[in-house]
């Protein structure tokens, strides 16, 4: 399992990377894993309000359809229109090419409720 480090983690195993107030959000490695290889992602919108905790999409699976979660409070503010096209891509490259949406944030302490890279690796030890 590969954890990005200088990212953040929610328990149910979407990341958040900020950077000057707008936080690029995805699925993680350990999540893309237990997926399977992904075939859809729903779609997202710009200028969308989402709430840490709300779904914010979901992908679809060989195995499963899951929802995806926001990790973080705020606005859509970009989506990865190639990822949508390509889905395979989370799979790939789940904290590059495979990020879902940048979000806006309106509570950046929020992150601070996320799981550091290294709590992560603990929580998803197995």
């Amino acid at each position: 399992m590969k954890i990005q480090e200088d990212a953040r983690y929610a328990k149910s195993d979407e990341w958040a990377r900020a950077e000057g107030g707008v936080a690029t959000v995805g699925v993680s490695d350990y999540a893309q894993q237990k997926l399977g290889d992904v075939v859809f992602v729903g779609e997202i919108s710009v200028g969308a309000t989402v709430k840490a905790g709300e779904i914010l999409t979901s992908v679809e699976s060989v195995k499963a359809a899951s929802d995806i979660y926001s990790p973080v409070s705020g606005k859509v503010v970009a989506v990865n229109h190639e990822v949508i096209a390509k889905p395979e891509l989370i799979n790939a490259d789940p904290y590059g090419a495979g990020w879902l949406a940048k979000i806006e944030l309106s509570a950046p302490e929020e992150l601070n409720t996320l799981m550091s890279a290294p709590d992560y690796a603990e929580y998803r030890k197995e």
